[in-house]
């Protein structure tokens, strides 16, 4: 089956539901066991099964099984946000004295995580240059190394790595691949199947898909799998059973919703393209992308999400753009059904390259409103740009 069909069938088991198409919602803490037998076998292997609350219900298997069967993961773990998926990710791989690198266009809060929390465990972390040569990224490689992180597209720039060349030579060196497939979903970025060991999702963002959940999931290859699960056990993260039941329900409509964010954010990064007072569209899908023939081989499409370079301009003017825009709000996330629009600063969140913009940077997510409307309300908002 295509990814599309499977979207709407994968996890379900309508059989142990008593016929209901979707799993209740279980709201627990406790797992009762009939006999001294029953839990001491359940305790052999905490993470299969009902064994407490914490660990999973009947919901929480659904989606992993769902999610996991999307990217051709052997497991995938759930956890209370993107970040936090984030962050069990990369603590499984945590150890004293370790090194770790990472993708210099990364999300900002991975990036606190490296230069904070890990740092005081005794991690190093080493920033590169998302467009890095295979050659060059093994030449940074050390005996310490054991964790390769990368975002393809970075979520504000937009660069986008060679994620197969780059897992080859990490892989010839023992070291685990990471990327955060948040923005392709894995209905447009095979991870696992570009060398990707440990696949990061913010569902928060297009698996839930309607701005109402905190949620992260983790797909995992084989020999990661436990690590995974256990780290994220141990730092007793788990999801909310309604977010969770969220998430799956924005799952079986992800084949639709997706393609009309692709759409949209096409259709308004050309006109953008086009438009006085615009300096560069950063979108992947474009032929002037510089790292277009990538994103040719390895994506099969694109979602929402990119960005505009505006020429220089006073703040004020920025201000009366933004300010007075009908259909984009202004906040954080994406993903959503809502048309979004944030002002960014990407040199503050640089140390391996430098950033350089004519003037202000504006990350832009399309939601699923008319294009139409959403051309007539930045062509306003440039109208008030220019003055």
């Amino acid at each position: 089956m295509k990814r599309a069909t499977r979207l709407v069938h994968a996890g379900r088991d309508s059989a142990a539901q008593q016929g209901m198409v979707n799993p209740p919602v279980y709201h627990a803490s406790t797992v009762l066991f009939e006999s001294l037998d029953a839990l001491e076998q359940a305790s052999k292997n905490p993470f299969e099964g009902m064994y407490y609350g914490r660990n999973g219900t009947p919901v929480q298997f659904a989606f992993e099984q769902a999610v996991a069967e999307m990217e051709g993961a052997f497991g995938a773990v759930t956890t209370c946000s993107g970040l936090a998926a984030i962050t069990a990710a990369l603590m499984s791989g945590a150890e004293q004295g370790a090194h770790f690198l990472v993708t210099d266009n990364v999300y900002g809060p991975t990036r606190k995580l490296c230069d904070g929390l890990l740092r005081r465990l005794g991690v190093t972390t080493e920033y590169f240059d998302p467009t890095i040569s295979a050659d060059a990224l093994e030449q940074r490689i050390t005996a310490d190394t054991r964790v390769l992180f990368l975002e393809a597209p970075g979520s504000l720039t937009f660069e986008i790595s060679d994620v197969p060349a780059l897992a080859e030579v990490a892989h010839r060196h023992d070291v685990v691949v990471m990327a955060d497939n948040t923005w392709a979903t894995p209905l447009y970025f095979d991870a696992l199947a570009h060398g990707v060991d440990i696949s990061i999702h913010a569902a928060t963002k297009y698996l839930v898909g309607h701005a109402d959940a905190m949620l992260g999931v983790i797909n995992c290859v084989e020999a990661q799998y436990l690590r995974v699960r256990k780290t994220a056990a141990g730092m007793g993260y788990c999801a909310g059973p309604d977010d969770i039941y969220l998430g799956l329900r924005g799952l079986r409509t992800l084949g639709q919703r997706l393609p009309v964010h692709e759409a949209n954010a096409r259709a308004l990064a050309d006109w953008l393209a086009d438009q006085a007072g615009v300096a560069r569209v950063l979108h992947p899908a474009r032929a002037d992308h510089p790292q277009h023939a990538l994103f040719a081989r390895d994506f099969t499409g694109s979602s929402g999400l990119f960005s505009v370079v505006l020429e220089p301009v006073d703040r004020s003017r920025l201000a009366a753009m933004l300010d007075h825009l009908e259909l984009f709000g202004m906040g954080f996330s994406w993903g959503g059904y809502e048309s979004l629009v944030l002002a960014v600063n990407p040199e503050t969140m640089r140390s391996a390259t430098a950033w350089q913009a004519a003037g202000p940077t504006l990350r832009i997510h399309a939601g699923l409103e008319d294009v139409d409307d959403l051309v007539a309300d930045l062509d306003a908002g440039l109208r008030r740009l220019r003055g």
